[in-house]
């Protein structure tokens, strides 16, 4: 399990425990698709119904995550908060933060980037150490990365395009 792991899994395990439905994309999932990479944040789309949301939001405050921004934390269940920030700030994520782990933060989107329901009956899911770790496959995360297209994102497409090479379709 790459280093990183040390960091994330325990907010994996309490999003599991709490039942809650969510992706991990990003970096991470590009380093659990099979590529070794840095990354400081964790980058998770929830599925954004209110009880999952809900229970979403319960563990992550529980495990001592804070919101980056000044705002509660409930804050981000509200839809009609989350479709302002979209429109007025052109908030794409929203940042969580905890006092004992300096430099990495939780990134949940403020939208769901694709359909939740046809990428979760996708996903892969990759075995922790004491937990799995629910991932978009393959092909969302070429897409998801196209559409960021900063050139970090744009690299993990390559990389990505090679593993979709070496394994075939999942």
């Amino acid at each position: 399990m790459p280093p990183m792991a040390q960091r994330f899994e325990p907010v994996i395990r309490a999003l599991n425990d709490a039942g809650v439905r969510y992706l991990v994309v990003g970096g991470v999932a590009v380093v659990l698709h099979g590529h070794l990479r840095t990354t400081g944040d964790l980058d998770l789309v929830v599925e954004l119904s209110p009880d999952n949301l809900g229970r979403a939001l319960d563990a992550l405050e529980a495990s001592g995550f804070q919101p980056r921004p000044p705002v509660p934390l409930r804050s981000f269940a509200d839809p009609e908060t989350r479709r302002l920030w979209v429109e007025t700030k052109n908030l794409q994520v929203f940042s969580l933060w905890h006092p004992d782990l300096p430099g990495f933060e939780v990134d949940l989107f403020v939208e769901e980037p694709f359909d939740f329901d046809e990428a979760w009956g996708r996903r892969v899911e990759v075995d922790l150490e004491g937990t799995s770790a629910p991932i978009v496959s393959l092909h969302d995360l070429v897409e998801l990365k196209r559409a960021a297209g900063r050139a970090r994102d744009l690299a993990d497409v390559a990389v990505l395009m090679d593993l979709i090479r070496e394994v075939g379709d999942e």
